[in-house]
This record gives C-alpha cells, structure tokens and sequence, in this order.
C-alpha cells in the first residue's frame, strides 16, 4: 500500500487488490456517527459515485445505552443518510434490558445485535433492488487501529497462530475496506472535507447539533473495558516506541494471513481425504491422518471439533491436544479413550479415531460389553 496516495485512492487499491466487492453489487454501510464510519460514508458513496461500487444504503444501530448521547448519533446519521441521499435503516435495541434478561457480556451482546440487524437491513435493502441477499455487502469501518487492538488484546488472552492475523479484509459478506488506514488518516480526511466543502457547494458535509465532523463516544476512554485499556495504554506506548507501529504491525499480519489461508487450504484437503463424516455428530478420522505433520493436524482437529460443537461452544486447546494424542507417528493408538468438552467421546482402534457424543460412545460400550460376557451355550 502506497502511503503517499489520497485516502480515497489508498481504500479504493484496498478493495481492488483484495477483489472485496463488484462495481454492480450493492453495499449497506454500518455507521455508528463517530469518525471512522463517517469517513467511510463519505468515501464509499464517492466511489459509489464513480461507479467504483454498487448502490448504497446506511444502517444505523441504536444500542439506547447512553440516552440523549445515543439519539445524538442516530439523528446525526440519519441527516447524513439524508444528505448522501442515501436509503437509511435505523434499529433502536435495548441493549441493557437484553443483558439483563441474559446476564451475557454487554460488549458481546451488542456487537451480536448490531449484526444481526445488519443482516436483516442488507436482506431488505437486496430485496429492494431486486437482488439476491447473497449478492450484497456490509461495509464496517474498521481500521489499522481496530486491527492491532485486536492483535494485542489476543496477545494478553492467547490465540492459536492463525489468530494473529486478527481480522479479515472480508468475511463472509462483511467488508472492511478501511483496514489499510489509521483512525487518523480518517479523521485527517474529514477536516479536509470540511474545508474544501467552505469553498465548493457540491462538497457534501454533515456537522452534528454542536458543529462537530463526528460524533464522539465517550464510553471509548473508559480503561475499565478491555479493548479501551489496549487503546489508551498499550497502543500509544507502542506508537511513542515506534511512531509507524500500526502499519509495521498490519504488514506482519498480512503475512501471517497469508500462511494462514495457505494452511486453511491444506487443512481443507485432509478434512476431504481423511475424515470421514457419519453424520453431523459423528466422525472417524482415518489412519492416514497420523503421515501429516502436527501443525495441520492441530488445525484439522480444530475444524473437526468447531464443526461438531455448538455455535456458542469455544474450542479448548486441551480438545485438540486429545485429539492428536490418539495417534502416533505410525497411525492410532488401539484402545485410546478420552472425553473431551464435557460431551465428546474419542475411542481409536486401528481403523482410525471415532468421534461422537458422550451418549452414543455409552451406548455403543454397553452393547460391546453385553455380547463379549454373554455366555456360550451348553
């Protein structure tokens, strides 16, 4: 990425090298109103403009959590919405009342439903155009600063190697094309904007109640909230160490992505020749398994196991562990058991490593036992 280029060019290298949307395909762009998602605003619907991306709408979130404050932003950007003639979506969730009901982590939960109603905006915004959901894309305005967050705040609680490549340029429908600009190069932008719009009408330019470009949310300085401790402590040590931290950092996650989707790749082609699926709860893991090094086992196990728990479940380390003590280097070890998360049941034998639920493997047990104790007749 070229650091010199304007901001509009940089985003726009960003989503041609990384293939992230079509000029045809529509885009919902998540804005909260603070400065990030205000700037991708902006940004997106000038290269909508130019016929670099598809048809836009914006989707706004109101987590009801901070009163006035809250409201604050949703009309902010709703008149930019109105300014950008743009569709605009709007959700008011009560975000406490659900914590409340579910005694879950208010982050988690928020994050969950801004998503979620995301989703339903983009399915209704398609619907619209008369396009398939399918085809759509949500644009979240996360940048270089969001993305090293992340990498430390893994650092602190521990990931596996893949994690560090923290987040993706694109998941699933979700974009985020911001990924290869700071927080500041954003904010540098809209000052820009703010005087060029002084001088030509055709700028299009929001200002809040107050006059400001965005609107601040002051939760953000709270240390008491893990991702808010890494943003005002970690991070600005780092950068005093090294002012260039955040694309230093960002150039050694893409090359940890880049492993990473090579190792997906070959995990994908063992989870296809050496996994053999029962059915949705159950799995041998074939001999063969055992020839391949333990780095992509680990990863194969992983997989194996995400796809048989439930979506909530998080995937212990100690599960994958189990999983690769079943075998050793010239194929399963006969007669390995093991329990692991609670309900899974491994059991090897020399036609590979079974796995399945805690009740099935119980079952199956009794029945073996009952035929080997049966007595012959006289």
């Amino acid at each position: 990425m070229v650091e010199s280029l304007p901001i509009l060019d940089r985003v726009l290298q960003t989503i041609d090298d990384r293939a992230l949307v079509l000029p045809d395909q529509p885009v919902l762009l998540m804005v909260s109103g603070g400065s990030d998602s205000t700037a991708l605003a902006y940004l997106t619907s000038d290269l909508s403009a130019a016929g670099r991306v598809g048809p836009l709408a914006l989707v706004h979130v109101n987590h009801c959590l901070r009163g006035d404050a809250s409201d604050g932003d949703a009309a902010f950007v709703r008149h930019l919405a109105e300014a950008l003639e743009l569709p605009y979506f709007q959700y008011d969730i009560d975000i406490a009342a659900l914590v409340e009901q579910t005694g879950e982590n208010l982050e988690a939960v928020a994050r969950s439903e801004r998503y979620a109603a995301a989703q339903e905006a983009l399915s209704n915004f398609c619907a619209q155009l008369n396009f398939p959901t399918s085809s759509g894309r949500i644009f979240v305005a996360h940048t270089r600063n969001d993305r090293v967050e992340n990498f430390y705040m893994r650092s602190i609680v521990g990931c596996g190697p893949g994690g560090f490549r923290s987040m993706r340029y694109i998941n699933g429908c979700i974009v985020r094309p911001l990924l290869d600009v700071s927080r500041d190069d954003l904010r540098d932008y809209l000052r820009r904007r703010a005087l060029d719009a002084q001088n030509d009408a055709s700028v299009v330019l929001v200002r809040d109640k107050d006059g400001s470009l965005w609107r601040e949310d002051a939760t953000n300085a709270h240390t008491d909230r893990f991702r808010a401790y890494v943003r005002t402590t970690m991070v600005p040590a780092a950068l005093e160490r090294n002012p260039r931290v955040l694309e230093v950092l960002c150039r050694t996650m893409n090359l940890i992505a880049d492993e990473d989707d090579m190792l997906a790749e070959m995990a994908e082609h063992i989870m296809t020749s050496d996994v053999q699926w029962r059915d949705d709860e159950t799995c041998l893991i074939k001999p063969s398994f055992a020839q391949h090094q333990q780095p992509i086992q680990r990863r194969v196990a992983f997989q194996i196991l995400q796809r048989l728990l439930t979506a909530e479940a998080r995937v212990e380390s100690a599960a994958v562990e189990a999983v690769l003590n079943a075998f050793s280097p010239d194929g399963p070890r006969s007669g390995y058991v093991a329990n692991i998360q609670g309900n899974l049941a491994l059991s090897a034998n020399k036609r590979g490593l079974l796995i399945e639920p805690m009740n099935s493997f119980r079952v199956r047990r009794r029945k073996d036992t009952t035929k080997f104790c049966k007595q012959p007749k006289e």
